[in-house]
C-alpha cells in the first residue's frame, strides 16, 4: 500500500469512526457563549517539525514549524489549505489567521493536541472571512517523530501525517 493509499484509507476510517462516536469536547475548548458552529472541515496532510539545538543548550529536539494540509468538505473534496500562521484559507480565497486560546491533550495516544484558537480575517470576503474561533478536534497523527532528533540531524526537517476535524465557529 502507497503513502497516499494509507492516508486515504486512515481518513475513511477516522471519518466513520468520529461519525458513529457523539463529540466531547473539554470545557476549556469551548468557544465564547455568543458564537455558534457554521461548519466542520476535514483537514489531511502533514505537521512540519525540524531538528534543532535546544534554546536552554541542552542537546537537541524537534521543534514544530508548521502544518501543511488540505481542508476537506464532508465528500473529502478539496475546499482549502491550512498553513503556516497559523492560516485557514477557502478556495474562494477568503483566509483566517489563528492564535491558540487553549489547548487539551487529545484522548487518541500519539496524536495533536486538541486545540481552540482565536481568528481574524485577513484576505478577501467569503466562506471564511466571518469566523472568529476555530476547534481543533478528532486529531490523529502529527506528533513529533519518535526518533532522536542528534547534532548531526540539525536543520533536517520531518513530515508527520496527521487528520483533524476543523470547527469553524462566527460571532451571532
Amino acid at each position: 500500500m502507497n503513502y497516499s493509499t494509507f492516508l486515504s484509507a486512515s481518513a475513511a476510517l477516522l471519518t466513520a469512526a468520529c461519525a458513529s462516536t457523539p463529540l466531547v469536547v473539554p470545557d476549556a475548548l469551548r468557544p465564547a457563549t455568543n458564537e455558534s458552529l457554521v461548519t466542520t472541515v476535514g483537514a489531511r496532510g502533514v505537521q512540519v517539525y525540524e531538528c534543532r539545538a535546544r534554546k536552554d543548550g541542552g542537546g537537541h529536539e524537534w521543534a514544530f514549524v508548521a502544518p501543511d494540509a488540505d481542508l476537506l468538505d464532508a465528500q473529502g473534496k478539496a475546499i482549502g489549505r491550512h498553513g503556516a500562521g497559523p492560516y485557514w484559507q477557502s478556495a474562494d480565497g477568503s483566509r483566517v489567521v489563528g492564535t491558540v486560546r487553549a489547548r487539551a491533550d487529545a484522548p487518541a495516544s500519539g496524536s495533536i493536541p486538541w486545540l481552540l484558537l482565536t481568528t481574524k480575517s485577513s484576505g478577501p470576503v467569503g466562506a471564511f472571512s466571518n469566523v472568529t474561533s476555530i476547534q481543533r478536534v478528532n486529531t490523529a497523527g502529527g506528533v513529533a517523530p519518535a526518533t532522536p532528533c542528534t547534532a548531526q540531524l540539525t536543520g533536517t526537517p520531518a513530515r508527520v501525517p496527521y487528520t483533524a476535524d476543523y470547527r469553524l465557529f462566527t460571532a451571532r
